[in-house]
């Protein structure tokens, strides 16, 4: 049970309605503004940066960009002093634009053979190690990782394993081979010197990989038995501590990655997302029996996660019942024990609910926090609005 008086608090401090829907938001360092991207009806896409106001969110700059809608975007390549946003299109194009002329200086028009699902960005920070690249992954099942500095050529492909050639039996037998599994979501991580760097990568089948940049090869995989929508490490610069996995059917994993069994990878903890009411189910509920009815709904997606920047142990998820729910990890007083054989087996530590807030009717698609000041928020949902938010007593946790 959520103590709401000592808790921390979701708020919700602005609001604007669209013209067109939103598919992602990201903050920019630095400053009071943020990007927001996605799709106008026509199907061109949108990229507009809002800052905020005394008592409004004010349009900054706004570009339509043609001829497709931006599914994705991410800041995380981008330095401070000359912010650039890149961009992932539903045609598989990957570019990059400079926000203070909303010209494009990058541009890949096949990055992906079909839509770009979703990207990240690392080395574009004060903090960290490496050079600044862009990870996307894409419908076509492959994980590409980009330079800025080097166009049209990815850096590194990880390509899916699907779509093996049938032998001859099933040849005979007419079977087709397997589709390509859909890559939902990329995120960077263990960037703690200018040579080691890591990305974990999420699938529709529920599979969940670690792709070792420096080796070029496969660090990790396993399954989490549902289509994984988010994953994030809890830090990108530091050696590899722990990350999550935000699933389909209101899960989500945590697992402890600073211990590797040979044979049973790191250990993980799955919680269930709490659902809220939702707006109609609490209009319409004047008895006690349809409030616990629309409490105890169906299964929702948990759409992503984000750590807090200033404190690792705390994470926002993104609900499909249009709510926020902020958690805290607890360590375990023993991360690592030897099992059987001598080898050390991780431990996973326990989850604890400390918010829940109902923000939209509609599924919140995007959420980030601002680097800069603990607590505030930016968000997107498919009721066509964002939101900037802010989340008290951050700092009593």
């Amino acid at each position: 049970m959520v103590d709401y008086k000592s808790s921390p608090q979701v708020l919700e401090h602005l609001q604007k309605s669209l013209a067109w829907t939103v598919f992602d938001t990201k903050w920019i360092p630095g400053t009071s503004s943020f990007v927001a991207a996605g799709a106008y009806a026509r199907g061109t896409g949108a990229l507009h940066v809002y800052e905020l106001g005394d008592q409004e969110l004010t349009t900054v700059e706004e570009k339509e960009v043609r001829p497709a809608s931006i599914k994705c975007c991410t800041l995380g390549a981008s330095s401070l002093r000359d912010p650039h946003v890149a961009t992932g299109d539903f045609e598989g194009k990957l570019e990059i634009y400079d926000l203070d002329t909303m010209k494009s200086t990058f541009t890949v028009k096949s990055a992906h053979g079909a839509i770009i699902n979703c990207i990240d960005g690392i080395g574009g920070s004060l903090r960290g190690y490496g050079a600044p690249e862009i990870c996307t992954g894409g419908r076509d099942g492959r994980v590409c990782v980009w330079d800025p500095r080097q166009k049209d050529v990815p850096v590194a492909v990880f390509e899916p394993k699907a779509q093996q050639d049938p032998g001859d039996d099933d040849l005979d037998k007419g079977k087709a081979p397997k589709p390509v599994r859909d890559c939902w979501t990329v995120g960077f991580g263990n960037s703690y010197n200018d040579e080691e760097r890591c990305v974990v990568a999420g699938y529709d089948s529920g599979d969940v990989k670690i792709f070792d940049l420096k080796m070029n090869r496969v660090r990790w995989e396993g399954n989490v038995g549902n289509g994984v929508c988010g994953v994030e490490f809890d830090r990108k610069e530091i050696e590899m501590n722990k990350f999550v996995v935000a699933c389909l059917e209101s899960k989500f994993h945590v697992f402890d990655a600073r211990t590797q069994h040979a044979t049973k990878g790191f250990a993980s903890a799955v919680q269930e997302y709490k659902t809220t009411p939702s707006f109609i189910a609490m209009q319409n509920a004047e008895e006690e029996a349809k409030k616990k009815e629309a409490e105890s709904a169906s299964a929702t997606t948990v759409w992503g996660v984000k750590h807090l920047p200033q404190n690792r142990e705390l994470m926002m998820l993104l609900g499909g019942d249009g709510a926020l729910n902020l958690y805290k990890y607890h360590y375990p007083d023993q991360r690592r024990v030897k099992d059987d054989g001598g080898e050390d087996v991780g431990v996973a530590g326990t989850i604890e609910l400390l918010s829940t807030k109902s923000m939209s009717s509609q599924p919140i698609c995007s959420f980030d926090w601002s680097p800069d000041k603990q607590g505030l928020c930016c968000m997107g949902s498919f009721d066509q609005c964002i939101r900037v938010g802010f989340v008290t007593k951050l700092n009593k946790v």
